[in-house]
């Protein structure tokens, strides 16, 4: 479980995932050591991942789309072959119209369609839906984690 000052150095780090530790612990009240010991222990044990997120278009890759997967048999299965293919950069299980949702991206249209035809070849696919994207209107990672939860 995460505490309070986790949350706050989770917060700090979803605006600026760059900062110096002397700086975020200053701001949740702990020393550089202190603040470097719990973005590593937040770190280690999966709780946060700090990356550099960029926008697929302008580091070339010209096709990005969600695949809404239908899924007759073990999802999990699925969700698993599917994240395996390099070209997948998110794949959830989920309810409703789709078992599996999968966000792929590529450089060619090439490589798009044999990420799509590899997917379709996954034992226990029904359907595939390809919704292509257009446009990114919004992308956010700060989900209200330094709200905690029922806050």
């Amino acid at each position: 479980m995460i505490d309070d000052t986790d949350r706050a150095i989770i917060e700090q780090l979803q605006t600026d995932g760059r900062m110096p530790y002397s700086q975020l612990g200053q701001v949740v009240g702990l020393s550089d050591a202190a603040a470097r010991q719990r973005v590593n222990r937040l770190t280690a044990n999966g709780v946060i991942d700090i990356v550099a997120v960029t926008d697929p278009k302008r580091v070339g890759m010209a096709f990005s789309a969600m695949l809404g997967v239908t899924v007759s048999g073990d999802a999990r299965k699925v969700a698993a072959e599917i994240g395996a293919l390099d070209h997948a950069v998110y794949v959830i299980m989920t309810t409703g119209r789709y078992d599996v949702l999968a966000e792929v991206v590529s450089a060619s249209s090439e490589v798009f369609v044999d990420v799509v035809d590899a997917v379709r070849a996954i034992e226990g696919v029904g359907r595939v839906e390809v919704m292509t994207y257009l446009d990114v209107t919004k992308q956010t990672y700060d989900w209200g984690v330094a709200e905690g939860p029922g806050r």
